[in-house]
């Protein structure tokens, strides 16, 4: 019987002016050959609201700054059952949209696991996505945008 860690997360898709959403290539410690793109974001501290979680998750990775009051309401929320590092996890996470300009990322605020894990950044059009043979999270990503984007 597998255990699971119940785990809060909040993330964030972040477009630009061009449309496309900002996702990280990383791996799991456990797994170095399992290799995955993902949207910035991460579990929430104690006491810490959905949107205040993203708000932080999004400065450290990015080093951009928003206020929580400026993300709004989620846009999309899921449960996901994945492993890292060697343990299970079940994860609620909620995903909020944000939309820039531009931006030049700035991963100095990554935390250890995230230096020794992420490799690499970059802007996914929909249809980079929707072509890539690449491994991606969630997996109905396009999809997910699609809605988020339609419902603004």
């Amino acid at each position: 019987m597998t255990v699971f860690s119940p785990r809060q997360a909040a993330r964030i898709l972040l477009i630009d002016a061009a449309g496309r959403v900002l996702l990280f290539r990383g791996w799991d410690p456990a797994r170095p050959e399992h290799r995955y793109w993902f949207t910035p974001g991460g579990g929430l501290d104690p006491g810490e609201t959905p949107a205040a979680g993203a708000a932080r998750e999004l400065a450290e990775e990015t080093g951009l700054r928003v206020t929580p009051d400026e993300l709004g309401e989620p846009v999309w929320r899921e449960v996901t059952e994945f492993t890292f590092g060697g343990q299970w996890y079940r994860q609620e996470q909620q995903f909020f949209l944000v939309r820039i300009p531009a931006w030049e990322v700035d991963t100095a605020g990554f935390d250890q696991i995230e230096r020794e894990t992420i490799d690499a950044h970059r802007w996914w059009t929909m249809d980079e996505l929707a072509r890539t043979p690449e491994r991606f999270y969630p997996t109905d990503l396009p999809e997910v945008l699609r809605r988020a984007l339609e419902s603004e």
